[in-house]
């Protein structure tokens, strides 16, 4: 059987879920291959370079043939290169010494007034994050996305902010409508990356003002995940009056390094990722916002670039946050689960956008949308999809508005109710549907969610089954059903917030079970951020000219939640400068809340809602100011990850080339799979009895005393060993042993449970994640 990575050859770039759906798979022949070679050998750049195009050389039989071929020599970060190879040619190289893996170029595909202040990071609490960090200054945030849009206020290089710092050795890389003047001391490096692109699909065309051969953003993402992560307040900012406020970034003080990676016109290419890590570790960035991973099945650590990647950067001491996928709310689904790599899920805030609805009997009924338009107060006539269906169209599928499912003539001029089904829950599909149609608006009903389609100019308003099923009651009573919709309205405290957005892919890891993913959640619906002026609309009317002026626009997704803790990272770097990306990442996770704002067990989005858990949410709901003072931190190094891979079963000789040491894994490795020291603990089959380690670092008062309590998952018994820790100046460091054993002799489905430590200052939460497994179980049936 081939290779997961040959096989299904994709990777999802969470982009924004009202933008796109599109996923773009790369071509089984594809002509560009990376050549991976682990840690560069060499001290000088150049020589790591010039031992490349030795390699190339000796297999295409001369130097012009090798500088021909290669497209990037990845020397800083670490060694390798990309190329366009024949397959018989990756073949002859993945033999060579000193070669790790050689795998085919991937094309992937593209996956705030409020959400601050939500999780008060303000500058109006006096020993908060933002205060104490002093809003994130000297830290520097590289984000790899679609570009940016330097004109943008959010960018815009105000006195107070400081010059790039002599650290700095990165780049402001000029290009089509983007020059020297385009970087400042806001953006102080952007560099844009499209060999591996071109390689693929040909020349990039920039003459139809689709794109922009530079890091400027064509697509408008980059735009809204930079400015989420480090945008300057904004005053009066909104999007077609909705949602008006003062727009600000997470990190507004800290400094931004773009790297465009993605184009509008069709995805990102794995080589120029991997060229943009290479860049980014030798630039010197700080910490690293990254919307990119690969669906299942899951590649392995070893064969997945962003792994690869951000393991360089990990290694550098440069913190990787990546989103961690649209597909849920199916289990299973999370991406980007390496453990060294800090993974968002996306949760909703508290601010809503009511639309209601007028049915010709009087009777107001209440959903959620984005209609601004000024033709307003009239009726409409109503239909069901169902009933205006095309002569070659299956009627249920007609009911969910599918595309091209409608008949055109019944739906002119009308208002279309859809209904989501098993196989058409979009209600973007069911927009575009009845737009092609010629119809007025949309009404979709589906399961209940908070995240809002994009829809300014198109009345389009989300309810659920319930009043679905209330409209369609009325329509059969009524001769000449009709609709109005009026002005959608911005609210906020209204609606019980924190809670697991639908859309969020859910764990456990499918390739790694005993790594708990996600890492942690942070806000992802409905984020109001800065967009790029040129990027187009879902629903696009030529006679409105208010989407040239569109400088603000709401999105959501993983994509949206991954620049929310980018922000938050930096300003934990700009307070602990000497902190691992470990140990921040442990401070995120034990000191994240398991509530909503009003004392309530955090919830989940679904089919069914359900009481969230560890696979929804990682350690929990981020809490930004408690971060700053964790008390303990769970610590990891590269050594430890190296372990990791060991006990993933991966050969020496790719293990000793990423870590550039000789490296002769354990037969005893597989037992470290559970004592690797994360902020959490996983067992994916507890058959009796086990017992996992961990260790602690105290950053509190030098002088501390900690006592255990456990909440043991269901049908488990735990508990620790010793279960009072006690630090001093002589003391920081100190392990301590959880014992499990299954209380039932079934075989069971995960349950959960929580460890604390707690000095009656800080309290120092992990989950604890358990599935109780027969080992007869198989044999018995």
């Amino acid at each position: 059987m081939a290779p997961p990575w040959n096989m299904f050859g994709i990777i999802c770039f969470g982009l924004s879920l009202q933008q796109y759906f599109l996923i773009f798979v790369a071509l089984a022949s594809s002509n560009v291959h990376i050549v991976y070679m682990g840690e560069r050998k060499h001290g000088k750049p150049e020589l790591v370079s010039k031992s490349h195009h030795q390699i190339l050389s000796h297999i295409l039989g001369s130097k012009e043939a090798a500088k021909e071929s290669i497209l990037y020599s990845y020397k800083h970060g670490f060694s390798g290169f990309a190329a366009v190879l024949t397959p018989s040619q990756a073949e002859l190289i993945a033999d060579f010494p000193g070669v790790v893996i050689v795998v085919p170029n991937r094309i992937l595909s593209l996956h705030t007034t409020r959400s601050w202040d939500f999780l008060h990071v303000n500058p109006y609490i006096r020993n908060g994050i933002l205060t104490k960090s002093r809003a994130g200054s000297g830290a520097i945030i590289g984000v790899m996305d679609t570009g940016i849009w330097p004109e943008s206020k959010s960018f815009k290089d105000d006195a107070y902010m400081a010059k790039a710092p002599c650290r700095w050795k990165g780049i402001c890389q000029q290009g089509l409508e983007f020059n020297l003047s385009h970087c400042n001391k806001k953006i102080i490096g952007a560099r844009w990356y499209v060999k591996g692109y071109e390689a693929e699909f040909g020349m990039l065309n920039a003459s139809d003002g689709i794109e922009f051969l530079s890091p400027r953003d064509a697509a408008g993402h980059g735009t809204h995940t930079s400015s989420t992560a480090a945008g300057f307040p904004v005053e009066n900012a909104s999007f077609m009056g909705l949602a008006r406020g003062r727009v600000r970034g997470g990190a507004p003080s800290a400094w931004l390094a773009v790297y465009k990676v993605c184009w509008a016109t069709g995805g990102c290419s794995s080589a120029d990722l991997l060229a943009a890590f290479d860049d980014a570790i030798h630039d010197g960035v700080d910490v690293l916002s990254v919307s990119l991973g690969s669906s299942p099945p899951l590649p392995s650590y070893i064969d997945d670039v962003l792994a690869i990647g951000s393991f360089h950067a990990v290694a550098k001491g440069i913190s990787v946050v990546c989103s961690g996928g649209n597909s849920g709310p199916y289990t299973q689904t999370v991406i980007n689960t390496a453990p060294w790599i800090l993974t968002v899920a996306a949760s909703t805030i508290d601010r809503g956008f009511p639309t209601t609805i007028t049915l010709g009997n009087n009777q107001t009924l209440v959903g959620q949308g984005l209609y601004t338009s000024k033709d307003l107060d009239k009726f409409y006539s109503l239909v069901y999809g169902e009933d205006i269906a095309s002569i070659d169209a299956d009627i249920t599928t007609a009911g969910s508005c599918d595309s091209g499912t409608l008949n055109n003539t019944l739906a002119r001029g009308k208002v279309v109710l859809c209904f989501q089904s098993r196989y058409q829950r979009s209600a973007i599909v069911a927009t575009r549907t009845v737009l092609s149609a010629s119809g007025v608006g949309v009404i979709f009903a589906q399961s209940p969610r908070k995240d809002v389609s994009q829809s300014w100019n198109f009345p389009l308003v989300r309810v659920d089954f319930t009043i679905g099923t209330s409209i369609i009651t009325y329509m059969e009573t009524t001769r000449n059903p009709v609709v109005k919709f009026n002005p959608t309205r911005t609210t906020v405290g209204q609606q019980i917030s924190p809670e697991v957005a639908f859309f969020s892919a859910r764990g456990p890891s499918s390739i790694s079970p005993s790594v708990l993913k996600p890492d942690i959640a942070a806000p992802g619906v409905n984020i109001l951020a800065s967009w790029s002026p040129v990027a187009s609309p879902l629903q696009q009317d030529p006679s409105d000219n208010r989407q040239l002026s569109i400088q603000f626009k709401f999105e959501s997704g993983t994509s949206m939640a991954c620049p929310h803790i980018t922000g938050i990272v930096a300003l934990l770097k700009s307070i602990h400068p000497n902190w691992s990306p470990a140990a921040i990442k442990s401070a995120l996770v034990t000191t994240a809340s398991l509530e909503d704002e009003y004392g309530q067990s955090i919830v989940a989005e679904g089919a069914p809602y359900k009481q969230g858990d560890p696979f929804d949410y990682g350690g929990g709901h981020v809490d930004p100011n408690k971060a700053i003072s964790p008390g303990l931190i769970y610590d990891l190094g590269t050594s430890d990850y190296i372990r990791f891979l060991c006990s993933m079963g991966y050969n020496n000789t790719a293990i000793s080339y990423l870590a550039n040491s000789s490296i002769k894994c354990s037969t005893k490795s597989t037992e470290f799979l559970l004592d690797l020291n994360l902020p959490s603990i996983t067992i994916p089959e507890l058959m009796r009895s086990l017992t996992v380690t961990r260790t602690v670092t105290n950053v509190g008062p030098v002088n501390s005393v900690y006592i255990a309590r456990v909440e043991a998952p269901a049908g488990v018994t735990a508990s620790v060993k010793p279960s009072v820790l006690v630090f001093n100046s002589t003391v920081k460091k100190l392990k301590f042993k959880v014992s499990f054993c299954a209380r039932i002799r079934t075989q069971g489905r995960y349950s959960f449970g929580n460890l604390f430590w707690g000095d009656g200052v800080h309290v120092v939460r992990i989950p604890l994640v358990v599935r109780t497994v027969i080992n007869d179980f198989y044999s018995e049936t």
